[in-house]
Formats: C-alpha cells, structure tokens, sequence
C-alpha cells in the first residue's frame, strides 16, 4: 500500500500543473495584485521583499493590521511562501480578517504550486509542509459554495506527499487518521499504526494518543499492548491543552479506567524510559 516519494511526487504536481494565478478550484489565485505601499528604506530606496514580510509582521504585532495585510499581500504577490502563508493562515483563522476559506486555500496553493519539489532542507519546506495539510484538510471536508469538493482521494495525496517527502508529523498523523477511519481508503490499521509512530516519536500529541488508543485496545493485526498504550496516552494528555483536545484526556481517562495496577506500573516504565530518551 505504500507510494513511492517519486510517484507519489509526479502524481501530486500533474494537476499543480496550473498557472501559477490559478488555484486548484479554477479561480484567481492569492486574492489578487496588491500594489506596493509606499515603504521607503531611510535612503529612499525601495525596500526588498523580506523587508515588507519584516514590516508587515511588525505591524500587525502593533495592531496595525490593514498595513501589515498590505506588506505582506505585496510581499506574497511576488512569491515569497511566508507572507502567502501567514496570509493563508491569517483567513483560514479569521485572525484580524474576516475568515474566508477559498483566499485561504488559493494562498496555500500558490505555495503547493511553487514549492512541492523544493529540498525537505529549505527554508521554505515548512510554510509548504503545512500547506499541503491545509489543503489536505480542506479536500477532506470541501468549502461550501465553491469549487473545491470534499475529495478524500485528494486529500490522501496531498497528507500522503507531505508525510513521506517533507516528514511532517501533522500530515503523517492526518494520513494515519484516514486508514484508521476508513475514510476514501481501505481501512488499515497497522499502516495507520506506523505513520502514528513516526509522528508520535516526533512529538505530535495527537499522534501520541491516536497510537496509545490502537495499542491499549488492540486492533486488526495489532495485539493489544496495554502498558505501551498508556504510556502514550499518558505523553499525549500533558500536551493537551485546547478545548479541541477533550477526546486526548478522555481517551487518557478511559485508558487509565480500564488499566489493571501491572499495566499501570509498566506504563510508568515505559515513561521513564521514554523521558530519558527525549533528553
């Protein structure tokens, strides 16, 4: 079941294969041309593109925020990933904008589209990473009134690239949420099992308690391994902390529940093993 990085790589940029002003949904790309504000360098030279990504930020950290969107629109407009990225994120979030999924989605695209090939070491490999899980996460559920369907084959790929070629444990642990949900793949445990691992191992708490659940219980071609679970389980419920995360603590607590003492005693080997390891 598992795609090579190279086929997966060449199946990924046949259809990134689009102007670089036109997103996966067929519209215009990035929220269109913003003209350059008017930032001169104290020598009255014009100032380079990361010198607007610096003065967007700095701006929108002083709640200047309409000056920050247009530095660092301009900046995304002449392809630099983290302004198109933080824009991205910017109306993914609706943080200082109004929420607005399909400028979301054409800004992660513009990234996907000019950097799905760049080297897993490049400065821009982790706006890109997490580009492919936004638009991985925007196929799974689709965007209403629009173009962009709710597509799992498509969102696979686009967890599966990111996963395997630029290691993100977000994307590893999105594609093992697939197989183990049986979501427009066949529902495979032990392949979901491997990928939680490696993210896990990463520090993805989500990750953590995903492979703690499959091991306490046990699964299709796992065997129950309880201690290990809880262990788990036990890593993933201190990093825990938004009010997204209640099914870490309460899978934690079920865990925990339904542990005998010697699973309990081996667990806490497990973590002082495991802490150790981490230091």
């Amino acid at each position: 079941m598992r795609i090579s990085d190279r086929v997966l790589l060449a199946s990924v940029l046949a259809f990134f294969a689009v102007a670089p002003a036109a997103a996966f949904d067929g519209t215009p790309g990035g929220g269109g041309n913003a003209a350059a504000p008017t930032i001169l360098s104290p020598t009255g030279k014009p100032r380079s593109v990361e010198e607007f990504v610096r003065f967007g930020a700095q701006a929108l950290r002083s709640g200047e925020t309409e000056k920050g969107i247009d530095s660092l629109r301009y900046a995304a407009d002449q392809g630099h990933a983290g302004a198109q990225w933080k824009l991205g994120r910017m109306y993914a979030e609706g943080e200082g904008v109004e929420r607005n999924d399909i400028k979301a989605f054409e800004y992660f695209s513009q990234i996907a589209n000019m950097h799905a090939d760049d080297n897993p070491a490049s400065p821009e490999a982790r706006f890109t990473a997490d580009a492919f899980v936004a638009l991985g996460g925007y196929y799974l559920v689709g965007i209403p009134n629009s173009k962009v369907r709710r597509d799992p084959t498509r969102a696979r790929d686009m967890f599966a690239y990111a996963a395997s070629y630029f290691g993100d444990p977000d994307a590893q642990y999105h594609l093992a949420r697939l197989y183990i949900d049986g979501d427009g793949v066949e529902r495979d445990p032990r392949f979901a099992a491997r990928w939680l691992g490696l993210a896990a191992h990463k520090g993805q708490y989500q990750a953590q308690a995903a492979l703690g659940g499959l091991l306490f219980k046990g699964d299709d071609g796992i065997p129950r391994q309880a201690a290990r679970g809880l262990m788990w389980l036990t890593v993933a419920r201190d990093s825990a902390a938004g009010p997204d995360d209640k099914w870490v603590v309460d899978l934690y607590d079920d865990a925990f529940a339904g542990a005998n003492a010697d699973e309990r005693a081996m667990a806490l080997v497990y973590l002082e093993q495991y802490m150790k390891t981490r230091r």
